[in-house]
């Protein structure tokens, strides 16, 4: 950290995006291990995103959630996942500070979300024409919880977003919350 914030981009911001990048890497080895040869690519990028999806909130998201209950909050937590979240408040406060209504979103996307993109993974995987139904109810979830998660904040005048560094505003902000909502 300099004395005039924190750096535009850290070995944090290094490791966590390597951390994204074998996670879609894995997503990308699953279908090509998992899916018929003949699979229509729909239904490979769905695959892949969904795996991809389900590996984001097991691990990162899961993560965050265990920094954040029973008392916890990220900034008093220690550890790999507790520095990629100190890394992510930097462009929301409120991942830092155990918030309530981040933290009840957050409990329906690891509890619910993660689990429902292994079960349409399976659906795809036999080709089970009922996936095209829980995708619409997954993506319509990760819609309405992206909205819960930023629509207060902005409605309040974004106190705890910060938009002034390129890194938190295009890639934590404009390109990764939005990626995490709109998996499909």
């Amino acid at each position: 950290m300099t004395s005039n914030g924190p750096e535009i981009f850290t070995a944090t911001s290094a490791y966590s995006l390597a951390g994204v990048a074998a996670m879609a890497f894995i997503a990308t080895t699953g279908a090509k291990v998992l899916l018929p040869k003949n699979a229509r690519w729909q239904d490979s990028f769905t695959f892949i995103w969904l795996t991809f999806d389900a590996l984001i909130h097991f691990s990162f998201e899961g993560s965050f959630l265990y920094l954040s209950t029973f008392g916890r909050t990220v900034n008093s937590s220690v550890g790999p996942f507790a520095e990629l979240w100190k890394e992510y408040t930097y462009a929301d406060a409120r991942w830092g500070i155990s918030d309530p209504t981040v933290v009840s979103l957050e409990i329906l996307t690891v509890l619910g979300a993660a689990p429902m993109c292994c079960y349409i993974i399976r659906q795809i995987v036999k080709d089970d024409p009922a996936r095209h139904y829980w995708i619409i109810v997954l993506s319509t979830a990760e819609l309405y919880g992206g909205w819960m998660t930023f629509c207060p904040e902005w409605l309040t005048g974004s106190p705890s977003l910060d938009t002034s560094n390129p890194l938190y505003l295009w890639v934590y902000l404009v390109v990764s919350m939005p990626c995490s909502i709109l998996r499909l």
